[in-house]
């Protein structure tokens, strides 16, 4: 680290650096919206859309980290990385084809993982100023407010929110959409996979589903969740920070018929009966 750094070098500094640099990053994703730089765009497969503000924006981010915490490691939806004791797993902008179509649903997220273990996660909405964060064991805020998963108790009372990925057969998610109806919830999707997790975490929405996706899109959404007291997925089990594997996140009171109807499982202690394994994958590219 830098001498002249005003970041420790320890989990307290690297939180400060996460909320500075992706205020920063939202100043030039906005700018880029608003701007109309963002439209644009290329495809880099079906649905999947990259516009030149996603470039600029991890470089940024990747520039400030590697500034100021140069032996960690970083992992971003553009430009890769390698998965190390110490990571930052980023995604530039989550939601582009709502970026690039002039839609103001998406966000910049970004997480730090030491050992393992989720420690530090962010999500920022520029279009609409919301700030997330959680630390481990400090809680989850929006805009410095802390934030709590919703109260709803029964299915028929429930919005739950599905991503969609063309790594798992569009059947595996009609039987999945076909089982949560039945229960008597609500499905949409808004097209940001980080920001459903965001929006779990404060009560817009009661459970995120994604079959297949990627470690920058759920890394922060999913500690958001669990220290906003709701229940998530395995993750680190289930799926890696290099491939990654299928997401759950929940409120309490209907996450084990969210986890039966998507053959997700919970983490332990709120493992729910499990009729078969969660889905296999194609473990290439990202989802969300």
């Amino acid at each position: 680290m830098s001498a002249k750094s005003p970041y420790p070098n320890d989990l307290s500094g690297r939180a400060l650096l996460c909320k500075d640099v992706i205020l920063a990053a939202g100043a030039l994703v906005l700018a880029g919206f608003q701007e109309n730089a963002g439209r644009a765009f290329s495809m880099k497969g079906p649905q999947d859309f990259l516009t030149e503000t996603d470039a600029a924006s991890e470089a940024l981010i990747r520039s400030a980290i590697s500034r100021h915490f140069p032996e960690d490691g970083f992992l971003g939806e553009e430009g890769g990385g390698k998965v190390t004791d110490r990571l930052w797993v980023v995604d530039p902008i989550d939601g582009t084809a709502n970026f690039a179509r002039g839609i103001p649903h998406f966000c910049i997220s970004i997480a730090y993982v030491e050992n393992n273990h989720l420690e530090i996660g962010a999500i920022y909405n520029p279009a609409q100023d919301e700030l997330y964060f959680a630390r481990r064991g400090a809680g989850a805020t929006l805009n410095e407010t802390e934030i709590s998963v919703s109260a709803t108790g029964t299915f028929d009372a429930a919005s739950v929110e599905m991503g969609w990925s063309g790594r798992v057969p569009n059947e595996i998610y009609i039987r999945t959409i076909s089982e949560l109806l039945a229960l008597g919830t609500n499905v949409r999707r808004t097209g940001s996979g980080a920001m459903a997790l965001a929006y779990v975490a404060d009560g817009r929405s009661d459970a995120y589903i994604e079959l297949h996706m990627n470690s920058w899109d759920c890394a922060a959404g999913l500690l958001l969740v669990e220290e906003a007291g709701g229940v998530v997925c395995p993750f680190m089990e289930i799926g890696t920070l290099a491939e990654g594997g299928p997401v759950l996140a929940s409120t309490r009171a209907i996450a084990a018929g969210v986890s039966q109807a998507s053959r997700i499982p919970l983490a332990a202690p709120h493992l729910a009966p499990m009729t078969s394994r969660a889905p296999e994958a194609n473990r290439k590219g990202s989802g969300g």
